[in-house]
């Protein structure tokens, strides 16, 4: 039924007011049906109406399909993925990390506690050769691998002699040891409080799917070894890290499908009390969900820390236009329509703009795509893909479930007319706040406007942060040792510079040795560098002991050492060596001045030694270069969006004064988020950035399905105010409700291990609850004003 009679069961509404309780209108547009602004997509669902058994049917198969996929989901648990991208710097710190198989694949054992009493070395000593032992150590660096000065030409001595000294004789031992230059303040700390062990692992079982039995062993090693000692360890390193943030996503994975989406279903049973109508608004984002996890699964994408928020989102995106199909269809039903019927009419109303909802949130997913970031534009195309997923299975499976599920519609009906209290307690709210906002639109408009000017120069004062840390659970071992080191040591965090000998030179050329010397006193007098290692620090320990460091001499003990340890700091080639030190895991614009620093004065290295390549790598130099340029982009990219989503909205809706209506409430979200972000003395970090990105688009669904509302009521009426009163009344309730359903899901996240998916879960759920103020308190006398204004021109 499309036109403003009353049909069978329905009563007109009053004139001069919007209708209340259960009463629903059809506006016809004078002068023909205006255009859907679905594009007709949104009679895909009258192909599901029209065979559900055909569609039901491949529904189930589909969905066998999926669950076949989400069991080849994998975990990409790398710590470099943020940065992953086809640039000549990663390309670079890629094959260091290949020719130096080093600090990628280390275990670092963070010991506390009376480190150098005779029972702890005695204990310790245990454990460095049990640790030898673990499945897939490539080999150990510990305070055990210091040597003492050679004598008579003889090989030189461990430092810690068997059986350990006695009495007097211990304790200048001790004072030898905190005064080696090899280990203090790299494998001990100055108070001889803590000691580090580095235990190298083979690169390929770091990668697979062994790392955790690895791990687990390590850890039940130290346990025994170490018991009763009073000394206390903890694992940190890459494998440790990824192995966390490996388990932090599956964990992450069922609890946000399990809570995320009960919270949703019990919202919905409160609201519409009926299960049936909770299943059919549930049924489709859980087959969204399970169809878009599977889809990931046969295309090879993995679950990240950024995919993993994937669940929620899909979430969103679904439950959004399927909560608003099915109390459209709710509503038809209580005014008396048959259940084919109000079904059609309801995919045939609202479905256009939850076509184009989720059209605005494939934008949203696109302009990810300027990212520089791999990681970050599989995000964008995994939520391009899910969205698609999403609309189509709302679109299908809402008609084949209400058929399913809705019964004795007739006595449903009859009983809410006579007591709706939660429908119709929100519709007398909206229409209230109808009313406010159109009886004064040009005040409220100035308040709108010059609220988001102030906020949006709060939003501005934001700056980019990142830290790997954000990327790591925070409750486990790996950041809290990585933390003790940072305070006790140097730091954790690997800054390498990377030496590639031209042709026609050799490794152990004085020339050669020359400017590895130079590049090592540059890194060890850079501040906030320290424990720098490189075959310097080899040359150094000889000249120190009073023995020969000629080239000769340095190649024989390089030869004597163990291959794994050689490996560190000279490639298998002899074509490239390492130089490296130690950083604090601090803000990345606090480290990105060290890294100019440091390459400002290698230039005269560079200069002094044409032929030798002199580059700063690692991680660590990765993040403190592009994180700020990447958060910058991104950030830039949303005034991007917001212009382009308003403008397809105007041209979509064929209006000027919808696109320029629509930009506030797009924009306010953003910045209301990004203020709070500042007030609360935070900056824009990726898991930030993206939940803004992504919420802008997810949080136009009100913003359209009013707007669809509203131009269609604007047919059948010369006053704009009344369209006003009368789309927020219809369409208020269900966009309050998903709304806060919505929020809830994105809360959930909360609950989650990973930093970055709290972060990006509360950011998520403000910007949704600032959108929906945003709608209500800003688009509607935007809107009215803008088409008073029209109406007295």
């Amino acid at each position: 039924m499309t036109g403003t009679e009353p049909g069978p069961g329905r009563r007109a509404p009053s004139a001069g007011r919007p209708p209340v309780g259960n009463e629903t209108s059809e506006p016809r547009a004078r002068g023909g049906k205006p255009p859907s602004i679905g594009l007709g997509a949104e009679r895909l669902g009258l192909v599901s109406l029209r065979h559900p058994v055909a569609i039901g049917v491949a529904a189930a198969a589909l969905i066998i399909l999926g669950l076949l996929g989400i069991r080849r989901l994998e975990v990409d648990d790398s710590l470099s993925q943020l940065f992953r991208s086809d640039s000549a710097e990663f390309r670079q710190y890629e094959a260091v990390s290949k020719q130096f198989p080093s600090s990628e694949y280390d275990v670092l054992a963070v010991v506390t506690g009376p480190v150098l009493d005779r029972t702890s070395i005695e204990a310790l000593r245990s454990l460095a050769t049990d640790l030898q032992l673990v499945d897939d150590a490539r080999g150990l660096v510990s305070i055990f691998s210091a040597r003492t000065a050679p004598t008579s030409g003889r090989l030189p001595a461990p430092l810690f002699p068997e059986p350990l000294p006695e009495g007097q004789a211990y304790d200048r031992l001790v004072e030898a040891v905190r005064s080696n230059e090899i280990l203090k303040d790299k494998l001990l700390s100055s108070n001889g409080a803590l000691t580090l062990m580095v235990l190298a692992l083979a690169p390929d079982a770091v990668e697979s799917d062994r790392l955790a039995s690895i791990v687990g062993e390590i850890r039940s090693v130290v346990d025994t070894d170490l018991a009763g000692t009073g000394l206390k360890v903890q694992l940190t390193g890459v494998p440790v890290m990824q192995l966390e943030i490996r388990h932090a996503i599956e964990r992450d994975r069922v609890l946000y499908n399990v809570a995320g989406l009960l919270v949703g279903c019990l919202i919905a049973v409160v609201f519409f009390r009926r299960v049936s109508f909770m299943l059919v608004a549930a049924g489709p984002p859980l087959v969204s969900i399970l169809l878009a996890l599977g889809a990931f699964g046969w295309l090879d994408l993995r679950l990240n820390i950024f995919l993993n928020m994937m669940t929620p989102l899909i979430m969103v995106i679904s439950f959004s236009d399927s909560m608003q199909l099915t109390y459209d269809v709710r509503a038809r039903l209580i005014a008396g329509m048959g259940k084919r019927e109000a079904i059609r009419d309801a995919l045939l109303v609202v479905g256009p703009a939850c076509v184009l909802t989720h059209a605005t949130a494939a934008i949203s997913f696109i302009a990810l795509q300027a990212s520089e970031s791999d990681l970050i534009r599989d995000f964008g195309k995994a939520g391009l893909l899910a969205t698609a997923i999403a609309l189509v299975a709302v679109l299908t499976l809402m008609p084949v479930l209400s058929l399913l599920l809705l019964r004795r519609t007739d006595a449903f009906a009859e009983k809410a007319r006579k007591a709706d209290p939660g429908v119709g307690g929100l519709r007398r709210f909206c229409a209230h706040i109808a009313g406010r906002m159109v009886d004064r639109p040009g005040l409220y408009t100035a308040l709108g406007l010059a609220f988001t000017a102030l906020l949006a120069i709060g939003y501005l004062q934001l700056q980019p942060r990142y830290r790997l840390a954000d990327e790591v659970p925070g409750h486990e071992q790996a950041v809290p040792a990585s933390d003790q080191l940072d305070r006790d040591l140097t730091g954790a965090n690997p800054i390498d510079v990377m030496i590639r000998i031209p042709p026609g030179e050799d490794l152990y050329s004085a020339r050669t040795l020359a400017v590895i010397a130079e590049v090592h006193r540059m890194l060890a007098q850079q501040p906030g560098v320290g424990n720098v290692w490189s075959l310097e620090t080899l040359r150094i320990w000889l000249a120190e002991n009073g023995l020969r460091s000629d080239a000769g001499t340095i190649k024989g003990y390089v030869e004597a050492l163990p291959n794994f340890l050689v490996r560190r700091f000279v490639s298998a080639d002899d074509k490239a060596v390492l130089v490296t030190g130690r950083v604090r895991d601090i803000d990345a614009s606090h480290l990105l001045p060290v890294v100019r620093a440091l390459d400002r004065a290698l230039v005269p290295v560079r200069q002094g030694n044409p032929g030798y390549t002199v580059e700063v790598t690692s991680l660590s130099a990765i993040a403190a270069r592009n994180s700020a340029r990447m958060i910058d982009k991104l950030s830039r990219g949303i005034t991007v969006e917001v212009v382009f989503i308003a403008a397809a909205l105007g041209l979509v809706f064929r209006s000027v004064r919808v696109m320029v209506a629509s930009i506030l409430p797009a924009i306010f979200p953003v910045v209301a988020t990004g203020t709070l972000l500042w007030l609360t003395d935070d900056g824009l970090r990726f898991a930030s950035v993206v939940a803004l990105t992504v919420s802008l688009g997810l949080g136009l669904s009100a913003t359209i399905h009013f707007l669809n509302r509203m131009t269609l009521d604007l047919a059948t009426t010369d006053r704009p105010e009344r369209a006003v009163e009368q789309a927020t009344v219809q369409m208020g309730p269900p966009l309050i409700l998903t709304t806060v359903v919505l929020s809830c899901a994105f809360a959930i996240t909360v609950l989650s291990s990973l930093p970055m998916l709290r972060l990006f879960g509360w950011l998520s759920a403000l910007a949704m609850l600032f959108a929906l103020v945003a709608d209500l308190l800003i688009l509607r006398p935007a809107i009215a004003l803008l088409y008073r204004k029209h109406r007295a021109g």
